[in-house]
């Protein structure tokens, strides 16, 4: 699919295939974009690191319930909803500045400036006692996640000019392996280094009170750090000139939106569309969920959060390996493989959780069985490497079908249909697990309760195995069609 000289959507014949995605990649000449890219992408993923360690951070407050969680999970939605201003940020730039850039750099600097906002009243919002301001969190990092979702429109765009043609496919190499190298700088430093329990464990040599920073002084940071390298790739990185081939060099916002309309109307844009809106369904709760049960089983988020850090690594390294499978002809052909095996890890994932609190002890020292932990290790490892495998892939697929002339468009229409599926199966997944959960309550002075967290999850991972037999048929007739 690509857009034709005149602006008009079209069906991509073979011949357009074959010039674009058979093209021998060599990095050579492009290897300070592709950094750049890297660190733009980094840039990105970090406020998402931070957005997703707040999860883990009220979940570990015992005052705070699933359906603040979900509530939340809001946050999460930019991402899937950024479809309806890209067309903006393809058509509105200050020529002088640069078509990305124009988007890029203020942004960039409203992220830093929120962010050293959100430092200066975190007591407030975070407290050590008492209930977190849920709502003021979830609209500060809702809104802090909308202008990351409009950086990642204009950086989306913009690799694909910025690379050569022929090396487009490592754009997904850098989104993948940046957003990942964020996220995990922005999650592990949050909720390990502010940890006192971390920190005494494994930094110090005399226990003392509170982590080696506290969240405050990270997020002020984290916020100059994004000032300061904004202004640096204002300064020292210039944009190509892109010229349609029509002559044009700038069309309208009314024109942009056409040209989306247009692509939508593609009969294998739709098809495509409905695929990936629905590609979620299957393993939902275990993306979304067995995190914040293993920490509810009595599983520590500062144990939980090292997992996800050595994870992030492997991702890094899963990214630059598959790199070269990704960026040939057929990226989605490893996708269509890995379904069946992400939908059916829901299984083992499901006894984990409801056999945790068995194989962990409450004695004070959150000792448990010595193969608990190499199996959870094992198990979200599996995890980990599956799900980041699928999203290079979808990345790489995405980058080759798109058009450069309109790539922000482009590219968000596409990555809107993955978000969407991720944004709706989440909120979803968490909005019922309080439906399906049954409390207990004792009737001495203490009046304490409890939850009965394995049946819940048992239930919904129930719901989710006439999924997998529908997933595993789908693949099995887009494996005979070809």
């Amino acid at each position: 699919m690509k857009t034709s000289s005149k602006f008009k959507i079209e069906q991509e014949t073979p011949e357009d295939i074959k010039d674009v995605t058979l093209t021998k990649t060599n990095l050579k000449g492009d290897w300070i974009n592709f950094f750049l890219l890297l660190l733009l992408y980094t840039m990105q993923g970090l406020p998402l690191g931070i957005a997703g360690s707040m999860s883990i951070l009220l979940q570990s407050k015992k005052n705070v319930t699933y359906k603040d969680q979900a509530l939340y999970s809001i946050t999460k939605w930019p991402f899937a909803m950024k479809l309806l201003w890209a067309p903006l940020v393809d058509a509105l730039y200050v020529k002088k500045i640069g078509r990305r850039k124009s988007w890029l750099i203020p942004v960039q600097y409203l992220i830093g400036l929120i962010l050293i906002y959100t430092a200066s009243d975190i007591d407030n919002l975070l407290p050590e006692t008492g209930k977190p301001d849920i709502v003021k969190l979830m609209y500060i990092f809702l809104i802090i996640n909308i202008l990351a979702a409009t950086q990642d429109i204009a950086v989306d765009g913009w690799a694909l000019t910025m690379l050569k043609r022929n090396n487009v496919g490592y754009a997904s190499t850098c989104n993948a392996s940046g957003q990942t190298i964020g996220s995990m700088i922005g999650s592990m430093v949050l909720i390990l280094f502010t940890s006192e329990e971390f920190c005494n464990k494994y930094l110090r040599h005399t226990p003392a009170a509170g982590g080696i920073i506290s969240v405050q002084n990270l997020l002020y940071c984290w916020g100059i750090i994004f000032i300061l390298i904004t202004t640096l790739v204002g300064i020292l990185k210039k944009e190509k000139n892109i010229s349609f081939e029509d002559g044009q060099e700038k069309i309208n916002v009314a024109h942009n939106y056409l040209l989306l309309w247009d692509i939508l109307k593609l009969p294998n844009v739709r098809i495509l569309a409905l695929i990936f809106i629905t590609s979620k369904i299957g393993y939902a709760v275990t993306d979304n969920v067995s995190t914040l049960k293993l920490i509810d089983a009595g599983v520590s988020k500062e144990d939980l959060s090292m997992i996800d850090t050595v994870m992030s690594g492997v991702n890094v390294i899963i990214s630059f390996v598959i790199g070269k499978y990704t960026s040939g002809p057929k990226p989605m052909s490893l996708y269509l493989k890995i379904i069946p095996a992400r939908l059916l890890l829901n299984i083992p994932f499901a006894m984990l959780i409801y056999y945790t609190p068995t194989m962990i002890s409450f004695n004070g020292y959150g000792k448990s069985s010595i193969y608990y932990y190499p199996l959870l290790v094992f198990l979200l490892s599996i995890e980990h490497i599956l799900m980041h495998t699928m999203f290079v892939a979808t990345l790489a697929f995405f980058s080759r079908i798109s058009d450069y002339r309109i790539g922000s468009t482009y590219m968000t229409l596409l990555n809107t249909f993955a978000n969407l599926a991720y944004m709706w199966s989440s909120t979803a997944a968490l909005g019922m697990i309080d439906v399906l959960t049954l409390r207990e309550c004792s009737l001495d002075s203490t009046n304490y309760c409890f939850t009965q967290i394995r049946e819940n999850h048992i239930v919904l991972k129930l719901v989710e195995l006439p999924i997998l037999k529908i997933k595993r048929r789908e693949v099995n007739n887009r494996s005979t069609e070809k």
